[in-house]
């Protein structure tokens, strides 16, 4: 039961996360066979035909009782099992995105009706995600190189949850880290894309690591990184006189002239 504190509130773009989490719960606490279980079906009750007589009526009572004790056990024990998983459900989720979700009798239908909720929601998100991985560049700032590519590899690395399709392979993301890095990276950069063999994303990490200390160290101990940024020259506008022609001397004179004509 340890595992229902690590299990996250699902918000929209986590759920293939709370789903495992979820799933992962159920099997410890060892009410994972309601999810996929459908409620007992009540057996039919005897009913006494004209021709029956007291011996064969209670013949049938006899034959019937059996079933019903299983089916009040078995149903009991369905109904209990449900409603703690669908009210452990319902309260590790947003409570505006539970008036979202319509009511089911089964906890399994309730997760499916969740699930097609937020398959769209996880489509657009890997969207993002992928986005916001491609274009991520490293600024330096208030953050060291090993905390934007360890960012980067949790990027990846939630992204074949939600498409196998979508698997970001280790070389792809050490390119990716690559077109990331600032300006004062290149030769390092270059060396790396010189060399036959490939690095993984742990090598990378402290090879990265020990570049931007030594590129610190270069600079005295302390470097801001320069970004990337155009500046557009515009011509200088005379703001003394705005009416006056550029390059053309004012004759006062034949101003005069013309007003008077």
């Amino acid at each position: 039961m340890g595992c229902l504190k690590d299990v996250p509130t699902l918000r929209g773009d986590n759920y293939t996360e709370w789903r495992k989490k979820v799933d992962l719960t159920f099997v410890c606490a060892e009410v994972d066979w309601v999810v996929d279980t459908p409620q007992p079906p009540k057996s039919t009750e005897p009913v006494r035909d004209v021709k029956d007589d007291n011996s064969a009526w209670e013949k049938k009572k006899r034959e019937y009782a059996p079933l019903e004790m299983s089916y009040t056990l078995e149903n009991t024990k369905w109904l209990t099992t449900n409603k703690k998983c669908m009210a452990f459900i319902k309260n590790t989720i947003e409570h505006a995105i539970v008036g979202l979700v319509a009511e089911c009798a089964s906890v399994g239908w309730y997760l499916e009706k969740i699930k097609s909720q937020f398959t769209g929601s996880s489509k657009i998100y890997a969207t993002q995600l992928l986005k916001q991985l491609v274009t991520e560049k490293y600024t330096g700032g208030g953050h060291d190189i090993r905390e934007h590519l360890l960012r980067m590899s949790n990027m990846a690395s939630k992204l074949k949850p939600m498409d196998a399709d979508l698997e970001i392979k280790p070389a792809m993301l050490v390119h990716l880290v690559m077109s990331s890095l600032p300006k004062e990276f290149d030769t390092f950069v270059v060396n790396y894309n010189m060399q036959s063999k490939r690095w993984d994303i742990e090598k990378t990490i402290a090879m990265c690591v020990q570049e931007e200390h030594r590129i610190k160290f270069s600079y005295g101990g302390s470097l801001n990184y320069v970004r990337d940024s155009k500046k557009k020259n515009f011509p200088q506008v005379n703001q003394s006189s705005p009416s006056k022609p550029h390059g053309i001397p004012f004759d006062a004179d034949y101003a005069k002239k013309r007003k008077m004509h």
